[in-house]
């Protein structure tokens, strides 16, 4: 095999026509899942680079970057990619935004397609050293944003501290008995901050001598019904609990409802605290932990912008603070 593989070895270990490589790596849209798949996944095993990325990447960048997340209509994509913007505002640059409903890295954003983009911001998505280092070859920058990887850039919030944070005020409040909502985690389908924040609520809690039973934390698909539900059964227990905790705002929402539906005072017969302090805990009245989303995403656009200036620069790590906001819920 030659020293750099051609788009003749892509087809032949695919099992595909040089034409259908062509289709897939241009506009990979056209080409059925399946067969694009096989196409990506041997250009990867070949460490394929097609002759005009190559030259396209010798001469110059192409002004673009990319942000990739999970579900990008939810509201607090929105917060951040606003963050992005601001900074991008300034740098001759073009935001494209990949939406990934499975958490997964779309077929745009993998070799040999990669190319066609100078950095990413990865929202969300677990992209680690391997899919860095990938990426980093083909002259990609990454900064992920939401958790760390000791290969990777990133940007992030100490969500276990915001649960701690959470114990300590519900605790003050002379609160004994707690629950907990929060979302789902699904293999492979993006990172769930949710679990961060569950162990250090327990963490916090049990610091103090309280404790959060099994029986009382409920994970659910992060969707408002389906929060009102789980509090619902929550709050119909005989030991029901005086105060939860839910790890979005949304969530809260949803465990409000529930506590209406079951004709509870809040807070007087159960407390509530949510996560994020978006719009939505403002309009109800919730206690919650404020995340900075915006600046987390001028950060994230800070640090790709210094890679792309110093692509030698150290891996490196930020954490931005939390804030907890009371409000008439606790």
């Amino acid at each position: 095999m030659p020293d750099r593989a051609t788009i003749y070895d892509v087809a032949d270990h695919a099992g595909v026509s040089i034409s259908t490589v062509s289709l897939a790596i241009n506009a990979p849209g056209r080409v059925r899942p399946a067969t694009l798949e096989r196409v990506l996944t041997a250009a990867d095993a070949l460490d394929y680079v097609p002759r005009s990325a190559a030259v396209t990447r010798a001469r110059r960048g192409v002004g673009r970057v990319g942000v990739l997340a999970p579900f990008a209509s939810s509201g607090s994509f929105g917060r951040l990619l606003n963050g992005v913007l601001r900074t991008a505002r300034d740098h001759p640059f073009e935001v494209v935004v990949f939406d990934s409903d499975d958490g997964g890295t779309p077929a745009l954003l993998r070799p040999p397609v990669a190319p066609r983009i100078d950095g990413l911001i990865a929202m969300a998505i677990p992209i680690g050293g391997e899919r860095a280092a990938q990426l980093s070859a083909q002259q990609v920058a990454v900064v992920i944003v939401e958790h760390e990887d000791p290969h990777v850039t990133s940007v992030s919030v100490d969500n276990a501290a915001g649960g701690r944070m959470v114990a300590e005020l519900l605790l003050a409040r002379g609160h004994a008995r707690f629950g907990f909502l929060g979302a789902t985690t699904h293999r492979d389908r993006g990172v769930q901050p949710s679990a961060a924040r569950l162990a250090g609520f327990r963490d916090g809690l049990r610091a103090a001598g309280g404790e959060l039973a099994d029986d009382a934390v409920r994970l659910v698909e992060h969707a408002f019904e389906a929060a009102r539900a789980a509090a619902g059964e929550l709050l119909a227990a005989r030991d029901r609990p005086t105060a939860i905790f839910a790890a979005s705002d949304l969530l809260a929402g949803g465990a409000l409802a529930a506590a209406r539906d079951a004709g509870l005072r809040v807070p007087d017969d159960v407390a509530l605290v949510g996560f994020d302090d978006d719009e939505l805990a403002t309009a109800l009245g919730l206690t919650s932990v404020r995340q900075p989303l915006e600046e987390l995403g001028d950060a994230a656009m800070q640090a790709l912008l210094a890679q792309l200036a110093q692509p030698r620069r150290p891996i490196h790590h930020t954490r931005l603070g939390l804030a907890l906001v009371e409000r008439a819920s606790t």
